[in-house]
């Protein structure tokens, strides 16, 4: 083989050669649509990797982009991330061979986007900064910081009983009209963040509108930015809106900000990913979800939390709808597993007018054990304790049977049930520090107990 000289005139040419070949787009073979059932649509003739996107064309010569989510033999599943009305057999399927990237920037603060990025409050588009990963990257877990700070989020009974961490991962278990969009709308405006990120997936269209007048609100609007894929959009876009939301969320804490992450639901996201697998042919296990569903929720939830070093923190709040105050359903039992904590509200607290209903018996926060002080968990243990003993022998006290000075300590819990209960009550419009919550449960726990009577609850108990 003759070798040309490394300076001569040919092996410039050469080079220039080399570069119009690599930088030359790859040629797109174009498939037809075969089949189209439910939202799936099968297309054969083309080539497309699981993620990418396609554009389908309808006959009066509009497309709508579809992502590829499976394949069989020569065939290719997609499902579309618009209105599918209109589609004809043997439309033209055409690879655009590239990935779920997502445009991100400072831009994006007060502004309210869909699924795909694109801004739908007509405030015109959003200038991005970078590129990201709408599926993230993983980040070492031996690389992330520890949870060591208490977050206030402004609510009293969750912060003096199921304290959270910055950096924590969190589930909000409901079942509907208990008061889950109240008290997420409390957290937004009382948390210390320097982001607030909000995620509303499959929820009702109506509430978009009104979660962002009345719980965050022009000031709060400021540094949010909201994501709403509302139920009447397809499923492939309520999943691109979870994940669009924790890209966001990634992108600022990247950035070395302290970032508050609001889904609304996560069990809306399984719903969404369970409808895309079944209609690909996934078989169903448990109560009508394929195994996808359970592997797609970890993927999620473990984008969120602390970031490694010089990295800022995303403290995520998950909401998870229990359908018939079920808490055995099995995304709530599954989400249980994998977050860091679960705050449950109470329909029979709801009902006797106590919002908002926590449940502190039902509810955990997995590090509230690091992050509080010895007082704190004390303070905490006492009210519990109080209170599983009043519930214990509820029958006994409403119909009289139960005697007063048979037990010091039910009598105690007698005594401080109305105060307890009273101390959970905290108006939507009120907050409540860490530090004044805890204040004010002390009062409540000292102010008619003999400081025996309290050494033997938390000695004997």
């Amino acid at each position: 083989m003759l070798e040309v000289p490394r300076n001569s005139v040919w092996a410039s040419r050469l080079a220039e050669r080399e570069a119009q070949v690599e930088s030359a787009s790859r040629l797109v073979v174009e498939g037809k649509l075969k089949r189209l059932v439910g939202l799936t649509l099968e297309a054969e003739g083309c080539e497309a990797s699981i993620g990418s996107y396609c554009e389908v064309s309808r006959p009066d010569g509009t497309r709508i982009d579809a992502e590829v989510v499976g394949f069989a033999d020569d065939r290719i599943f997609l499902m579309p991330t618009g209105d599918i009305r209109g589609m004809s057999n043997n439309a033209s399927v055409r690879p655009k061979l590239r990935a779920a990237h997502i445009g991100v920037g400072a831009g994006m603060l007060g502004r309210v986007l869909d699924g795909s990025g694109q801004p739908i409050d007509g405030k015109g588009a959003i200038r991005s900064e970078q590129q990201v990963d709408l599926h993230g990257k993983a980040i070492n877990p031996l690389a992330r910081q520890p949870i060591t700070e208490a977050l206030d989020v402004g609510v009293r009974s969750i912060n003096s009983f199921i304290s959270l961490g910055r950096g924590q991962r969190v589930g909000l278990f409901a079942g509907s009209g208990v008061g889950k969009s109240v008290l997420l709308g409390m957290m937004t405006r009382n948390t210390e963040a320097d982001i607030v990120v909000v995620g509303l997936i499959g929820e009702r269209g109506r509430e978009v509108q009104e979660f962002i007048d009345q719980s965050l609100g022009p000031a709060g609007m400021q540094r949010s930015v909201v994501v709403a894929t509302p139920s009447d959009y397809p499923p492939l876009m309520r999943i691109h809106g979870a994940l669009l939301a924790t890209s966001i969320a990634e992108y600022f804490r990247d950035q070395g900000l302290k970032v508050l992450l609001l889904m609304d639901s996560l069990t809306r996201f399984a719903q969404a990913q369970r409808e895309i697998a079944l209609a690909i042919g996934e078989p169903p296990v448990t109560k009508g979800y394929p195994p996808s569903v359970f592997a797609s929720l970890p993927e999620l939830v473990e984008r969120a939390g602390n970031g490694a070093q010089g990295q800022g923190s995303i403290t995520a709040v998950y909401t998870v709808l229990t359908e018939g105050d079920d808490h055995n359903d099995p995304i709530a039992d599954a989400a249980r597993s994998i977050l860091d904590g679960h705050i449950v509200l109470s329909r029979q607290l709801a009902g006797a007018g106590i919002f908002p209903a926590v449940d502190v018996d039902a509810s955990v926060s997995r590090v509230m054990e690091q992050i509080v002080s010895p007082q704190h968990r004390q303070l905490a243990q006492v009210y519990r304790r109080l209170n599983a003993l009043y519930e214990e022998n509820k029958d006994l006290i409403s119909v009289g049977a139960y005697n007063s000075g048979t037990d010091p300590n039910i009598d105690m819990a007698v005594a401080l049930y109305p105060k307890m209960m009273e101390f959970l009550r905290q108006d939507m419009n009120e907050s409540a520090s860490l530090a004044e919550g805890l204040a004010t449960l002390e009062q409540v726990l000292t102010s008619e107990i003999p400081q025996q009577t309290e050494e033997n609850v938390n000695g004997d108990h």
